[in-house]
């Protein structure tokens, strides 16, 4: 069963009590990430997410890390787009202990410049790693190419410079700004009753917030989608090729059948893409499509790495395999086994408190409301292959946007656009 309270500060519980099992899994999901920042401060969500690991008033980091492994506990963080969460995970008899570690870091994180300076060089060395990802470079590329200076298009990691420049004074400020109760979701799935849970967020989480310098609204500036190509030369072994097309923002309707494409296409072992470029041809041992959902807006791609002898002929099997799909859809054979796929996996991730708990936090925050299991379910069923014509000449039928990198000085991709 699950529920939806608030706080008398205005942050907003969402749970589930699921008594057979032994674990409970929280999150703290704030509606902030890269999207919300500027030229400027781009990376600061990133960095701050760091930070809150690096001490509080009552506990040291060192502390902070003791205090999940002393109770058998998991607990991290990450960052995106569009939000960022610190969750944790343990046995139920240690609920009230996770939250009151989380609360900690949330209300009483010191932010201390010597650990400032000594988490930047933890966060550049995390910059550079992902420059020396060609398969993860290239999706930031994809970003930059389709939203071009609108804030989507920014790293989550955020620029070297920037991020030497962040003083103690623009994280304090940041969280005032960004870190407001009605822009905070905690999602509690498990073994622990709404009663106990509620009793638990009162006691840890109903406090005040810093007073904040800006008004937050709740307007944000919808991206327009740009084609055009991104190429980075770099000396590798394989060319790392991303496509997009613009998608579907997340709660409109026609993303179950969007799904139910993106699975048949390239998301599953027997989809086309993987069949018919690793599987028959040899040439990509890593490919895939893949679907972003943001709060107004959405990106449709494809990824592959191949050798650079192989790119024309992937590029062209890639636009051929959309093409097919966007003519006549799924086969009946597709379309069930589809269903099946997408609906197992759906349920085998329900088995665990970590995947409900986010299921959870990121529907309330993104969408202010719970997606039942049931309506999901039903949404799938009803997909129809019309509806996978009908979306994917809206997602596949345009040009593609296309990021590059490896040794591809000599390949013309505006013809596969």
């Amino acid at each position: 069963m699950t529920y939806r309270r608030q706080l008398r500060n205005g942050v907003r519980i969402v749970g589930e009590h699921i008594p057979n099992l032994r674990s409970v899994s929280i999150g703290v999901w704030i509606g902030t990430g890269s999207r919300y920042e500027t030229r400027e401060n781009n990376g600061i969500s990133h960095f701050l997410e760091h930070m809150l690991f690096k001490g509080t008033e009552r506990r040291s980091a060192r502390q902070l890390a003791s205090a999940f492994d002393a109770i058998g506990g998991q607990v991290n963080a990450f960052t995106a787009k569009e939000y960022t969460c610190f969750y944790a995970k343990v046995l139920d008899e240690h609920f009230d202990t996770a939250a009151d570690t989380l609360s900690d870091m949330l209300f009483q994180s010191t932010f201390d410049n010597m650990e400032m300076d000594k988490e930047k060089k933890v966060v550049i060395e995390e910059i550079r790693m992902y420059e020396d990802t060609p398969d993860e470079l290239v999706m930031d590329l994809l970003a930059e190419n389709v939203y071009m200076d609108h804030p989507l298009g920014y790293t989550i990691l955020g620029q070297e410079d920037n991020l030497k420049g962040f003083s103690r004074s623009d994280i304090l400020q940041y969280v005032a700004d960004r870190y407001r109760p009605e822009n905070v979701v905690i999602a509690v799935a498990g073994n622990v009753s709404e009663a106990d849970t509620m009793e638990i967020m009162e006691r840890y989480f109903d406090r005040d917030f810093p007073q904040p310098h800006i008004t937050l609204s709740s307007r944000i500036e919808r991206p327009s989608f740009k084609t055009g190509v991104n190429v980075r030369i770099k000396d590798t072994e394989q060319v790392h090729l991303s496509l997009a097309s613009q998608g579907i923002e997340a709660g409109d309707p026609r993303l179950y059948a969007l799904i139910l494409l993106n699975n048949a296409l390239g998301s599953a072992p027997s989809s086309r893409l993987f069949q018919e470029i690793r599987e028959e041809r040899g040439m990509a041992y890593s490919v895939f499509s893949f679907h972003s959902a943001y709060r107004d807006c959405g990106m449709f791609g494809v990824y592959a790495g191949t050798s650079p002898e192989y790119v024309d002929e992937v590029l062209s099997l890639i636009h051929s395999s959309c093409d097919d799909v966007a003519k006549t859809g799924l086969t009946d054979e597709e379309l069930k086994q589809g269903k099946e796929q997408v609906k197992g996996s759906m349920m085998l991730s329900l088995e665990s408190t970590s995947s409900r708990m986010s299921r959870l936090g990121k529907n309330e925050l993104v969408l202010n409301r719970e997606i039942t299991l049931d309506e999901t379910l039903a949404g799938i069923n009803e997909v129809t292959n019309e509806d996978i014509i009908s979306v994917a000449r809206d997602v596949l039928g345009k040009k593609f946007a296309i990021a590059a990198v490896g040794p591809v000085d000599n390949v013309e991709f505006n013809k596969w656009q």
